[in-house]
């Protein structure tokens, strides 16, 4: 029985990266074999066990056959006769099916660390093409190394075309779309993710909300890039340079995708995008389970990030109408992000990327003063007032309150 560290926790020690979490393969054993040594079993689909002590993950090396469609349909075996080489063949990318022994030795058979030292993201072989949740983690890994260089293998690439055309991306499930979506919005540069899922087909199949703005013109006067495609990819390059926060990054993905249900005749122009796109975001989310929080932050941002845009012009009593659509009163911690993802909207055109945005500290201030507002007080005093005349008294001193701080 031999036991070795596997796959990110080897390629980020050689990256000179902080290890997040260790993942172990052992061969030469049985389950009754860990069983006996006071392992955990908790694999579902293979034999996987948590460590009596540590809690880290340990798997018996495995292979895979492919035996239908989707990123389930393998049949797994795993016995003591199957090879460490046999385990990591099965891998995604050269740089995931590195080993390391106990003795500190690295065992690479598939030239992970010259792919490693030249950025190059390479497949393992051509079962690559077998599972499609591959193409999204490619993807994700685009968008984790970007920064330092590494490019994706043009035989890769082609693989990837080849899973979309051969139908096997609409397989994949919609908790699994989402889960790597969502780690990819957490990368260092995630527009890499949505931009290799572009080139490779996958995009529309899987977000083609997202991909149907590509080639869909906005008046060059406010966007100078005219493409909303080009755009959205600007607008979360600077959603990522705000904040680290994925739900303003999908937000700033979302903001304009009603923009694609534009009919061409009214071209450039996109009148009555924002509730358009509140309707499509709302789809997309029920049909990927993409929580509420992300779902609710996008709503926002589409709806109302046009009105943000016009903080300078808005009339007190509207801007109080933003406030309360938003329930900033309730969620100011919500609405500092709606505003970070408006900024990123406003910076993500073609020249316009460092221009400062004086609008979400009208926002703001407008929040504090009218959130200043005492409810109670105001209630107390107008003890004749009942029903919606209370709730307009309130209003009237918060308006009021808004027209001295803008």
């Amino acid at each position: 029985m031999k036991i070795y560290l596997v796959g990110g926790a080897v390629r980020d020690k050689l990256l000179g990266l902080e290890i997040k979490d260790r993942d172990y393969v052992v061969v030469g054993a049985t389950p009754e074999d860990m069983g006996a040594r006071g392992f955990k079993p908790v694999g579902a689909d293979f034999p996987v066990f948590l460590h009596p002590d540590t809690k880290e993950e340990y798997a018996l090396a495995r292979t895979e056959r492919k035996s239908g469609h989707g990123y389930k349909g393998f049949i797994v075996y795993s016995a003591p006769d199957v090879t460490l080489e046999d385990d990591l063949r099965r891998r995604d990318l050269t740089i995931n099916a590195m080993a390391e022994g106990e003795d500190g030795d690295i065992i690479d058979p598939f030239g992970g660390v010259d792919d490693l030292r030249a950025g190059v993201l390479r497949h393992v072989s051509p079962a690559f093409s077998e599972d499609p949740v591959r193409i999204l983690r490619v993807a994700r890994f685009a968008a984790r190394y970007a920064q330092r260089g590494f490019k994706i293998a043009p035989d890769t690439y082609d693989l990837m075309q080849e899973i979309v055309a051969s139908g096997e991306i609409d397989q994949l499930v919609p908790e699994r779309v989402w889960a790597e979506t969502e780690s990819a919005l957490s990368e260092d540069q995630p527009h890499h993710y949505f931009q290799v899922l572009r080139d490779c087909g996958a995009l529309k199949h899987l977000l083609p909300e997202v991909d149907a703005l590509f080639g869909v013109p906005q008046p060059q006067k406010y966007h100078p890039e005219i493409d909303t495609g080009v755009h959205t990819v600007m607008v979360l390059q600077q959603a990522t340079r705000l904040s680290t926060n994925p739900q303003v990054r999908f937000a700033s993905v979302m903001h304009d995708v009603g923009k694609s249900k534009t009919p061409k005749e009214e071209w450039p122009s996109h009148v009555g995008h924002e509730e358009r796109g509140v309707t499509m975001i709302n789809a997309l989310c029920k049909r990927l389970r993409v929580p509420n929080d992300y779902r609710d932050l996008a709503v926002l941002v589409a709806r109302y990030h046009v009105n943000c845009h016009r903080a300078i012009q808005l009339r007190a009593s509207t801007i109080l109408k933003v406030l309360e659509g938003a329930d900033a009163f309730r969620r100011p911690d919500r609405f500092e992000l709606f505003l970070l993802a408006c900024e990123a909207d406003a910076r993500g055109r073609k020249g316009l990327e460092e221009t400062p945005y004086p609008q979400a500290d009208i926002f703001r201030r407008a929040l504090e003063a009218a959130g200043g507002i005492d409810t109670e007080a105001v209630v107390s005093k107008n003890v004749t007032l009942k029903g919606t005349a209370i709730g307009d008294k309130i209003r009237e001193k918060r308006i009021s309150a808004i027209k001295k701080v803008v």
